[in-house]
């Protein structure tokens, strides 16, 4: 009797170069990867399904499990990163950052009441999120910007002088 065996490919994680911030960033790559792959498998709406399914539901539930979608630009001189927090009040949201990793956590909260004759119906919904991510550069902490506007959190980070590109003139 002979036994299927399945072939699985991995990529090993190794360090290159010796630079502990290019290892960093692989590992915090796959973490998050299998976050978002964890987050897919729990969250699919199993809330929706436990409570039911409204359609006149004006209060929806916060990030539903999930993340915020965050957008990071790599451009000549800063780095730009865009997130998007729906339903987030700006003083809701703290923003924490050291030369290569940046912090979102907020917080929301909604409620909804509702009173027809003998009917009467209240929610209260509240949730949390925080995400870290891994930049693609070393940035310069205190020349941050930050800016919110309909829901969209922009952060600009200068990159650090050892960071920018620099040509090299040939002779």
């Amino acid at each position: 009797m002979t036994k299927a065996s399945k072939k699985t490919n991995v990529t090993p994680m190794v360090k290159q170069d010796n630079n502990d911030l290019s290892f960093s960033s692989q590992v915090m790559s796959r973490l998050e990867d299998m976050e978002r792959r964890f987050e897919q498998m729990v969250s699919n709406n199993w809330l929706k399904q436990l409570w039911g399914n409204h359609k006149d539901d004006k209060l929806s539930i916060p990030f539903e499990g999930r993340t915020p979608k965050v957008d990071i630009i790599d451009r000549d001189n800063d780095v730009l990163l865009k997130a998007e927090l729906p339903g987030v009040k700006k003083e809701d949201i703290d923003v924490s950052l050291n030369d290569s990793y940046v912090t979102i956590k907020g917080s929301t909260h909604a409620e909804h009441k509702e009173e027809k004759g003998d009917y009467y119906r209240s929610e209260i919904s509240s949730g949390t999120f925080s995400r870290t991510m891994t930049l693609p550069c070393e940035v310069d902490v205190d020349k941050c910007d930050a800016s919110f506007k309909d829901g969209v959190l922009e952060l600009t980070m200068p990159k650090s002088a050892k960071a920018k590109k620099k040509s090299v003139k040939i002779k």
